[in-house]
């Protein structure tokens, strides 16, 4: 009877579908196992026919400042946003400082963003514009950078705007016809270097809230093309502006309503806010609440992990027991050096720590303002997103390549005395992204799931899925997207709904840059949140290269993978390590009832920093305490788990 049932329903589903002939017209009742066969529809033959998930990251920067950029500018850059789009695309371009300069590979998308106040004041003040020249203040600084004392400049005028000092009459304000044309060429440049399908060309800014040197900056992403986007000028700090995130949050809203657009933020890298950048109590003197977690989620779908002012993961003061934690520190103080950092602050400020505050946060307001996903940023203030090792840029002009760049002193507040060299400087980073396609949409839609990560410079290859029933078998497919897709969730994602007696699996997998270094290792990073209220993390090995003749030690910590670096020669030799690593791997200590996150981080064996490459091209001796190799690495989205 049961055989009789199920073959009726396959026959009533298969007529439905005009798949064969009605009943009526048959000899027999039921459909024979030659119709059923084909009726239903075959698996093609190429097992890359029909896909519907992305196959491939573009590599891109999501934070690059051009001369339109008031430090920028005062800086010496003179690069505009149309040669920063044309750098990127690879074409070989002359910067500031007069040096040709080209990519290895063009990259795949790049986001201008210029900082919001004062947006087009430098090339007016360089130009010597009578109605900038005619303010005694803008006499002095222009003054100053024809006598080659640009860099002076450049921190007078930062500190000016930190401290609210800046000449009103100066200012480049929204509605003035000045600031209205700089926005405008910002919007035509991206417009001229756009081409879907082939480079991303994001029309974008920066809100630059620096009140009192705390660096709360966000990078405004707009999905859409110029006649939405031109529609409105950007939010500034200054008024009409605020400094306060919710604010701007508030302008993005109004965006969207007015134009029926899409815009997203970023917050960039926290280690400079000096504690505020991942509030937990209040912020802005008003208190944490369901609203803020919401509109704050809504809003900040990524944040910026690594750029050029530093690693911003986590700190050896917050994950003690992380060796890999201890990475291109920038923990002094605040932008300005104006006021000195206290390991009170770190927690506020870092990826880990914000995503393990999260899990309390939601816990306690039921909305997890921390869910963010990762990508990384130049931040570089050139026009330049040369972040490679062998082809580092410098941040600011003054560090564009030169025999003593590498001695010199990047800042130093007179007051604080606090110092930063220019050997402190990373050479760091890059946003990949899983997108279907090379458009502004996909890119931008691929960055509001959070299907992203960041890296230190390399491209490198990383998957990373979250579900319940991956198998090893699973990580040795050479198609770990269609089972990742098929049974988890990508990078971004979220699990929910705990089979009963089943932990977390995780398909993961990396392959090396193909012009970069072997990869150490693939581990997975997990927080979550205790039965008494608390937060722990731990970071897992999980796949790692020579697995026969690596052991984990008593301490559960495996041996270094080995140094090749010839730091004499600024080589190194993949004769270590692995080109590729995949696996699957299911949380040991998983409980149920314990809210937690995951994500990726790739580890490279060590290679030759930026240093060393300069040491021996310049023939510079570095200064003591220089570190000469790195061990770039890349940081994906985490998956959350929620209990229920």
């Amino acid at each position: 009877m049961a055989r009789v049932t199920f073959e009726c329903s396959v026959l009533t589903i298969l007529m439905a579908l005009g798949l064969i002939a009605s009943a009526s017209a048959q000899d027999a009742g039921s459909p024979s196992k030659e119709q059923i066969e084909k009726a239903l529809p075959k698996p093609p033959y190429s097992p890359y026919a029909n896909r519907d998930f992305p196959t491939r990251p573009f590599f891109g920067d999501t934070h690059l400042h051009t001369a339109f950029s008031f430090d920028a500018g005062a800086f010496g850059a003179r690069l505009t946003p149309r040669d920063a789009y044309r750098f990127a695309r690879g074409e070989q371009v002359t910067a500031s400082s007069g040096q040709p300069v080209k990519l290895s590979r063009p990259l795949d998308f790049l986001v201008v963003s210029d900082h919001s106040d004062n947006m087009g004041f430098f090339p007016d003040l360089f130009a010597g514009k009578p109605e900038v020249l005619a303010d005694p203040t803008g006499r002095r600084w222009y003054d100053m950078i024809q006598s080659g004392k640009g860099a002076d400049a450049a921190i007078e005028i930062i500190t000016a705007f930190s401290h609210n000092t800046f000449p009103k009459d100066l200012m480049y304000l929204p509605g003035t016809r000045p600031y209205r044309g700089a926005w405008q060429e910002t919007i035509a440049a991206a417009e001229q270097y756009n081409d879907p399908g082939r480079f991303t060309a994001f029309i974008g800014y920066e809100w630059t809230s620096n009140t009192s040197g705390n660096n709360l900056h966000r990078n405004v992403i707009f999905r859409d093309n110029g006649d939405r986007a031109s529609q409105v000028e950007p939010f500034t700090v200054y008024p009409p502006g605020s400094d306060n995130p919710a604010e701007l949050w508030k302008w993005m809203q109004a965006y969207q309503d007015k134009t029926g657009g899409s815009v997203l933020a970023i917050a960039h890298n926290g280690n400079l806010s000096n504690g505020l950048m991942f509030p937990t109590v209040e912020t802005f003197g008003k208190k944490l609440d369901r609203d803020y977690a919401e509109t704050r989620m809504r809003w900040e779908r990524l944040y910026e992990a690594t750029q050029t002012k530093g690693d911003g993961e986590t700190h050896p003061f917050l994950s003690p027991n992380d060796e890999f934690a201890n990475f291109e520190r920038w923990d002094f103080g605040n932008l300005d050096g104006s006021v000195a950092k206290t390991k009170e602050m770190l927690e506020f400020e870092y990826v880990r720590s914000a995503l393990k505050n999260g899990l309390k946060l939601g816990q306690t307001l039921g909305v997890n303002p921390y869910k963010f996903g990762l990508v990384s940023g130049s931040d570089a203030h050139t026009g330049l997103t040369a972040m490679e090792e062998d082809n580092f840029f410098g941040k600011t002009t003054p560090q564009e390549p030169s025999p003593e760049r590498m001695r010199n002193t990047f800042f130093e507040n007179p007051q604080t005395h606090i110092k930063v060299m220019d050997w402190q400087v990373s050479s760091s980073g890059y946003a990949a992204v899983w997108a279907k396609e090379n458009t502004r949409a996909s890119l931008w839609d691929a960055m509001q799931r959070r299907e992203t990560y960041g890296t230190t410079g390399p491209r490198m290859i990383v998957r990373f899925f979250g579900g319940w029933d991956f198998i090893p078998q699973d990580a040795t497919s050479r198609l770990p997207a269609y089972t990742g897709y098929t049974k988890g969730v990508p990078m971004g994602g979220e699990l929910r709904a705990t089979p009963q007696g089943k932990s977390p699996t995780f398909l993961v997998a990396a392959l090396k840059d193909p012009l970069g270094a072997n990869l150490d290792r693939y581990q997975v990073v997990k927080g979550w949140l205790t039965k008494d209220g608390g937060v722990e993390e731990k970071v897992y090995d999980v796949a790692w290269a020579d697995a026969e003749r690596r052991k984990p030690g008593a301490d559960g910590k495996l041996p270094p993978v080995g140094d090749t670096v010839d730091v004499a020669n600024a080589t190194w030799t993949n004769t270590i390590g692995s080109p590729e690593l995949a696996t699957v791997w299911t949380d040991p200590d998983f409980d149920p009832s314990q809210p937690a996150f995951y994500y990726g981080r790739v580890i490279e064996i060590p290679t030759p920093r930026w240093t060393a490459y300069d040491a021996k091209r310049f023939g510079t001796t570095p200064l003591p305490g220089t570190p000469m190799t790195i061990t770039e690495r890349a940081y994906t989205s985490p998956i959350w788990y929620t209990p229920g």
